[in-house]
């Protein structure tokens, strides 16, 4: 199946397409099938979505798992331990060296 995701405008959170709006949990995304150039276009001209895109997944029950492991950590979510990431309120994160 073919679904599309994107990042929410306000927010940057990864958004998943339900059909009649947007979600940010990917279980609630449908199959997009033809519609998906159409359905960006109307998304990013009314500013609901940044980059938007078609990706495969599988829906296996009510669960769907896309197809790439890059998808898959996006609908997860970080990969490393919160308290150790970087807090933008922190007045020392300025002057982290990475």
């Amino acid at each position: 199946m073919k679904i599309l995701t994107g990042n929410d405008l306000p927010s940057g959170d990864v958004i998943w397409w339900t059909g009649e709006g947007w979600s940010r949990h990917v279980d609630d995304a449908v199959e997009v099938g033809d519609e998906a150039q159409a359905l960006i276009a109307r998304e990013d001209a009314a500013r609901r979505v940044n980059g938007a895109y078609v990706i495969e997944a599988t829906r296996d029950g009510g669960s769907v798992r896309p197809a790439h492991i890059k998808e898959r950590i996006r609908a997860l979510g970080p990969t490393v331990r919160l308290d150790l990431s970087l807090k933008p309120a922190d007045p020392a994160a300025g002057t982290w060296v990475i």
